[in-house]
């Protein structure tokens, strides 16, 4: 898994060192190649990287006729020619599949999360600032307001849940500032471009983690915590899936109807969930 992972998140490494040459003892030197970082491509910027491939690929397609099947394709040529970044379309078309990915999880695995709306959201912050940023944030943002709240319960001041938020909010964006404040000594380039969004994406599911922690436990909290990153991981995977970007891009009615079949198939779904059945295996095995 530590393998797997790297390899995902640091690909320029793993690709640089399998190409690195070593000379031999027997033969002249050979010059090594220097492993050279692959800047990560953001599908949420408008970038000609970006955008430049996706716009090609939809005006090299051939549409064939508008009625019945190529409607959506040819709205989706007509908004691009118009000025509509192709990247915001692919995102549009990908949540969906995203949102049933998440489904299936809860539903049928039975993995926990905040909501759908919220992984989904993590997922897209993952892809603007990448997912090990975007943990790292999010585990100071989580800190931050964990030890607020804690310093706020011993020195017995009685807030209201609003005021509080608000005050624990004010500390969480000082954190943040103090983190980009200092990113010229931390030496990491990506948190040069950190921008709201992502803090803002964060600082939602910051608020999910405090509620419960108020309603439930600090262990809970922390295990619906961990499984919504789980979740937003691996929709962050489907997301910057080039294949499927490239798919949903030129088959958009494909891509909807077949994604709102399984959201219909899954609503009719009312069965043990799969980590329910290891969950309460002894009594399943003694019937």
């Amino acid at each position: 898994m530590l393998v797997l992972a790297f390899s995902l998140f640091f690909p320029s490494v793993v690709e640089a060192q399998t190409r690195s040459i070593s000379p031999s003892p027997s033969s002249s030197p050979v010059a090594t190649i220097e492993p050279t970082e692959v800047p990560r491509v953001d599908i949420t910027q408008k970038s000609e990287e970006v955008v430049g491939p996706l716009e090609k690929l939809i005006k090299d397609q051939k549409l064939g006729s508008i009625w019945p099947t190529n409607p959506i394709k040819y709205a989706i040529a007509n908004a691009v020619n118009s000025g509509v970044p192709a990247n915001t379309i692919v995102l549009l078309l990908l949540l969906p599949i995203v949102a049933t990915v998440i489904a299936v999880t809860r539903q049928v695995i039975g993995i926990r999360g905040f909501g759908i709306f919220l992984p989904a959201a993590l997922s897209v912050t993952f892809v603007a600032i990448g997912p090990i940023l975007g943990i790292i944030l999010f585990l100071v943002i989580v800190a931050i307001s964990t030890i607020v709240r804690v310093l706020t319960r011993k020195l017995k001041l009685k807030l209201q849940y609003l005021p509080r938020m608000a005050m624990i909010l004010w500390f969480v964006s000082f954190g943040i500032l103090g983190i980009l404040f200092a990113s010229p000594w931390i030496g990491y380039p990506a948190l040069k471009n950190v921008s709201i969004f992502p803090v803002l994406v964060l600082t939602l599911l910051t608020e999910d983690f405090i509620r419960i922690q108020l309603g439930k436990s600090i262990k809970t909290a922390v295990a619906v915590t961990y499984q919504t990153l789980i979740l937003s991981l691996i929709s962050y995977l489907f997301l910057t899936f080039a294949p499927l970007q490239k798919y949903v891009l030129l088959n958009p009615e494909i891509s909807l109807g077949v994604t709102l079949l399984m959201d219909l198939i899954l609503g009719r779904y009312v069965g043990l969930r799969f980590m329910e059945y290891y969950r309460f295996r002894k009594l399943i095995n003694s019937k």
